[in-house]
């Protein structure tokens, strides 16, 4: 499925490229479809380099935290859930504690520890895998979780819209959460169809039941806070659970006498050589999606959408931040333009301009983590991946657009 994606990228785009060039005088459409496939074969490596030295630290201070024995610990905290979500995975397995670690990341909007942890995982999975080449269903479910990426502290998105003068820059802050959690859900949803988990387990349903009250919990309590005051602490709470991490890792480690030294540098060495594997696959997937979008497909969809809302009568509102929602699957980079350039354009309190935000907040990149995380083992065959994957964005979407018409409409 990755392979059609990918040739179908391509073949689209070529044929307008045709289109362009033959029926409408664009002479410059292929120049420009070559300028961004340049571009983007460059913005890829750098991608990889730039998170060189940070999945080397992570990936080190995740094997301090595996010799102390805090995964184990995790792992076991969490057992009987993920015996009923992963019941391929043995129980105990490294990469059970390093899945757990993953999502805290990720709820807590620390992008850059998020991703090597999740690679981490990944490859912890790869050992169980029978089929080298061929996504697992665990691998699978762990991807389509990652890529709905519950995010609790959406504080880059707070920045942005400060940055264009939003009012007040934090008054997205629920319907994000709101939105990333109706994603998370559509995935989990989504996959246990596929692979036929039962979720209406009483195991299952008491811990999904802690984890909405937990994040609820924390919309309750940030939403009575003034902006100011919630940009303040949710920053430092990210901040200080991430480093009182590494502090009880290390602690833990000079407890138990384990050399800590030694532990990250042979993680940090791990961290080095995945970075330069995920190179090729990177190239590759945002290549494709550069030129797509240079093609002018994107616009041409977007139009089309709008066209079909008009027909039928609806508010089109919404369709002004369209571009963030189809660029979102394809590039982070691209999705945050794309919001950005909504609230320069609309204004960052309009309609458009909120909506474009919570958005940016409900999902992760689906076709980057596809290809960082996949790409890290080798896997070819994605399975119902992508699928599963989309649907969460799709969930996402209709969560935020229905949020943001509640709050803002």
């Amino acid at each position: 499925m990755l392979n059609a994606i990918w040739v179908g990228f391509f073949l689209v785009a070529f044929g307008f490229a045709v289109v362009n060039a033959v029926f409408l005088g664009h002479t410059d459409s292929f120049a420009l479809i070559m300028k961004a496939t340049f571009e983007a074969s460059k913005s890829a490596f750098e991608i990889a380099i730039g998170l060189t030295g940070v999945m080397a630290l992570w990936l080190g201070i995740m094997r301090i935290g595996e010799r102390a024995g805090f995964l184990q610990g995790l792992t076991w905290l969490l057992n009987p859930l993920f015996k009923r979500l992963f019941p391929d995975v043995p129980s105990n397995h490294p990469a059970l504690g390093a899945i757990t670690m993953n999502m805290a990341a990720n709820m807590l909007g620390l992008d850059n520890a998020a991703t090597p942890i999740g690679i981490k995982a990944m490859q912890e999975l790869q050992t169980i895998n029978p089929k080298k080449d061929t996504a697992s269903d665990a691998q699978i479910l762990f991807l389509v979780i990652n890529a709905s990426s519950v995010t609790l502290l959406p504080v880059t998105i707070f920045t942005y819209r400060a940055q264009a003068g939003a009012v007040d820059p934090t008054d997205v802050f629920i319907p994000i959460l709101i939105a990333t959690y109706c994603s998370t859900m559509a995935g989990l949803l989504a996959t246990a169809f596929f692979q036929k988990i039962n979720l209406l387990d009483k195991v299952v349903l008491a811990y999904l039941a802690a984890i909405s009250a937990v994040v609820f919990g924390l919309v309750a309590y940030f939403a009575q806070l003034p902006a100011a005051e919630m940009l303040r602490q949710s920053s430092i709470l990210s901040n200080a659970l991430l480093f009182g991490l590494v502090t009880l890792f290390i602690g833990g480690a000079a407890i138990k006498r384990v050399n800590a030294y030694e532990a990250f540098i042979e993680g940090a060495k791990d961290g080095f050589h995945t970075a330069v594997t995920i190179i090729p696959y990177l190239v590759a997937m945002l290549v494709a999606i550069a030129v797509f979008r240079a093609s002018g497909a994107l616009d041409l969809l977007m139009n089309a959408v709008r066209s079909a809302v008009l027909g039928m009568g609806w508010d089109t509102r919404w369709v002004d931040a369209l571009p963030t929602a189809l660029m979102k699957p394809l590039s982070g980079s691209g999705a945050r333009a794309m919001m950005i350039d909504t609230m320069h354009t609309f204004g960052a309190d309009s309609f458009a301009g909120r909506l474009a935000s919570v958005i940016q907040g409900s999902t992760e990149t689906t076709f980057y983590v596809l290809a960082v995380y996949f790409g890290a083992v080798g896997i070819k065959r994605v399975r119902h991946a992508v699928a599963c994957g989309l649907l969460a964005d799709l969930g996402g979407l209709i969560a935020a657009i229905g949020v943001t018409y509640f709050f803002f409409g």
